[in-house]
């Protein structure tokens, strides 16, 4: 269905003129919200269970690499794109949207570089077949020459910057 649509963005500025401008995100990272459940949601379960508890049982194997983004970039992508000249937007369907993609091991890594004695251990479950099928990156080389999109936030500023955030928010429910 998300298919469906992009193609009828794309149908309505070819036909009607409208300037449709859409994004295809990857798993969105953020510390303002605790994860659902979702196959990617154990890059922001993570950190919160590594500032609450100092260990986290992952359901992804170690090497599962996926394709991920803060959310500060999304929302800087979705800014950047409705500021974009019209002539610059070459993509009436959607641009595919990247910015990092890494392991449970190299974020288990990165937090222990702020939680030193923080465990990880991994317990596979049904979301790692999903997670099997998904691609380890996203080419979003079209946003990046049309539009100038680029990511600002690498794994090791993310880590550092939930990581606050998440002590932060800790500190003010302890008082």
């Amino acid at each position: 269905s998300k298919l469906a649509g992009e193609f009828w963005c794309n149908y309505y500025h070819e036909k009607f003129g409208v300037d449709v401008r859409s994004l295809r995100y990857p798993g969105i990272i953020s510390w303002k919200t605790k994860p659902g459940g979702g196959t990617t949601d154990y890059a922001v379960d993570i950190y919160f269970s590594a500032t609450e508890k100092g260990e986290y049982e992952c359901f992804l194997s170690e090497n599962t690499r996926l394709p991920m983004m803060y959310m500060d970039d999304a929302v800087n992508a979705t800014i950047q794109l409705m500021k974009a000249k019209k002539e610059d937007i070459k993509i009436r369907t959607s641009y595919n949207l990247s910015a990092i993609s890494f392991t449970p091991k190299e974020i288990a890594e990165e937090i222990k570089k702020h939680i030193s004695d923080f465990q990880i251990t991994y317990q596979p479950d049904f979301r790692q077949t999903i997670a099997d099928s998904w691609p380890q990156s996203i080419d979003d080389n079209q946003a990046r020459k049309d539009w100038g999109w680029n990511h600002q936030f690498d794994l090791s500023l993310m880590t550092k910057e939930i990581i606050k955030n998440l002590k932060n928010n800790l500190q003010k429910e302890h008082v």
